[in-house]
């Protein structure tokens, strides 16, 4: 199939579909999100960078999916002593929506538990010393074996459990490591550098762990720990008035991430242990996933928490959602600045109250300002191509029948993998089924796809849409030799040092 014929396929399909009223949220997006609301640039942490879900396409694993979250963003290698721990008083989580209907049917859930030991060396003239503890997170090499910690004054273990039903109230059961049967999981730690690690890749591969998730057959796999960032982006101009030629050559600007490592939470699953009722018009299972990170609400309404007199904080009440993440750059880019903190705490079922964002979306409005003369927005409303394509799915690709328009990566793992080498960046637009909007890969260039499809790609009318051909793009593009092509996926984190 070219690419003339799957974009005017999925043009066809969507013109087809009237939106009407609520019902739908958030759409376009842009990049990758990084401190896109106010309340997360306080605690990044837990500030959700990006979101991948594809049919995993390591040889030999092609009946798995793999789902990998990202987070804390903007990591400098360099960043010592303490590095990029995630927070132990946060859960984690990957939801699952295999019924259509907007709400979680299974969920993944992630809690960091700090392991520290105190360090200390012997100082002071002989007969006259005093033990005393150490400034750094070790003091000695690491590794290569995941359980080689004895110079590691500080370091992070997690649990993971699956929740079928609502992630609150549903029934939970702890994943077991296929080894030795434990319900705890080792996170390597951050990669310091050349010194500290004589093979950091070696130790980081240590730790991907075969999984056994209660109910599902098959080992899963899990991994938890530094990547390099795989996402690429002109990201200061493009938030300074998207200041770069948006018709220039794909690959002619600097990727501003290049040199950023990221957190990631990575999953492989048996796709038969995700799939449900929800199913596309040729009866392809589909399943929607996003993910979402959530803190105590005292942490909350009080970022620097309570204490109880004795340093310790008080991290009390039930757990908030405070970052969401699916489509990537959603809340950057389409929700509006007074709403970024509400949507982040809000959920698929409920995005409804986002509605005008994306039938009546500011970002085409705004580069037609900006770009006069060389981008025309489409005049079209609502923007029914924008609604279908991002909240309900691509027709006859990964749009279930009597889905709940909202806002979800979706995939059809069904379709065929494509093998790196061969895998297009443009995804259904390069007529490459088996990427974004079709889940998301980290090959796939989300932001040229994204505004292209925002300026009119899926509007064959051309006095709608002027733009429905050109190809708009931030001159950045992944690179594919920072990716691997096992689980899981993305690259050796960069190094501390040497820099």
């Amino acid at each position: 199939m070219n690419r003339l014929y799957a974009r005017s396929l999925l043009a066809k399909s969507i013109l087809t579909t009237i939106v009407i009223g609520a019902g739908f949220g958030s759409a376009i997006s842009l990049a990758s999100s990084h401190r896109e609301a106010p309340f997360i640039t306080e605690v990044p942490k837990v500030d959700g960078t990006d979101f991948y879900m594809f049919r995993s396409y390591e040889l030999g694993r092609e009946d798995t999916v793999t789902l990998i979250a990202n987070y804390l963003p903007l990591q400098d290698a360099y960043g010592g002593p303490n590095y990029f721990d995630l927070d132990g008083n946060a859960i984690y989580e990957i939801h699952i929506d295999n019924t259509g209907n907007a709400e979680e049917d299974i969920t993944f859930r992630f809690t960091l538990t700090d392991v520290k030991q105190d360090l200390q060396l012997e100082v002071g003239d002989a007969g006259d010393t005093q033990m005393v503890s150490v400034p750094l997170k070790n003091i000695g090499g690491i590794g290569p074996a995941a359980d080689q910690t004895d110079n590691v004054q500080a370091r992070q273990t997690y649990a993971l459990t699956v929740i079928r039903g609502d992630r609150r109230t549903g029934t939970a059961e702890p994943v077991m490591n296929a080894f030795d049967q434990s319900e705890t999981f080792n996170k390597p730690v951050d990669n310091i550098g050349g010194k500290s690690f004589g093979d950091y890749e070696a130790y980081a591969n240590d730790h991907i762990y075969d999984a056994v998730i209660p109910g599902c057959n098959g080992n899963a796999r899990v991994f938890v720990g530094q990547r390099q960032e795989a996402f690429a982006v002109n990201l200061g101009e493009i938030f300074d008035l998207v200041n770069t030629n948006p018709l220039g050559p794909r690959n002619a600007e600097a990727n501003d991430l290049v040199d950023k490592n990221v957190t990631s939470l990575a999953l492989e699953v048996p796709t038969a242990c995700l799939t449900g009722m929800a199913a596309n018009s040729n009866g392809q299972r589909v399943i929607g996933a996003w993910t979402t990170a959530s803190l105590r609400q005292a942490r909350v309404l009080n970022p620097q928490p309570a204490t109880n007199g004795k340093g310790a904080s008080i991290q009390g009440g039930a757990y908030s959602q405070v970052s969401r993440l699916g489509m990537p750059l959603v809340n950057e880019v389409v929700i509006g600045l007074k709403d970024k903190d509400a949507f982040n705490a809000s959920e698929p079922k409920d995005d409804g109250q986002f509605a005008t964002y994306v039938t009546h979306p500011t970002l085409p409005e705004l580069l037609e300002i900006l770009f006069a003369g060389t981008a025309v927005a489409p005049n079209q409303f609502p923007r029914a191509d924008l609604v279908t394509a991002f909240l309900q799915g691509v027709p006859g690709v990964n749009q279930p029948e009597g889905v709940v328009a909202s806002e979800m990566l979706r995939l059809n793992p069904e379709i065929d993998v494509t093998q790196p080498g061969m895998q297009n960046d443009l995804g259904v637009l390069g007529a490459d089924n088996a990427g974004f909007p079709n889940g998301r890969r980290p090959i796939d260039d989300v932001v040229d796809v994204s505004l292209r499809v925002a300026m009119g790609a899926l509007i064959a009318d051309p006095t709608i849409a002027p733009n429905n051909t050109a190809p708009f793009t931030d001159g950045v593009q992944v690179d594919p030799a920072g990716l691997q092509s096992s689980f899981p996926y993305l690259g050796t984190p960069l190094p501390g040092s040497p820099n």
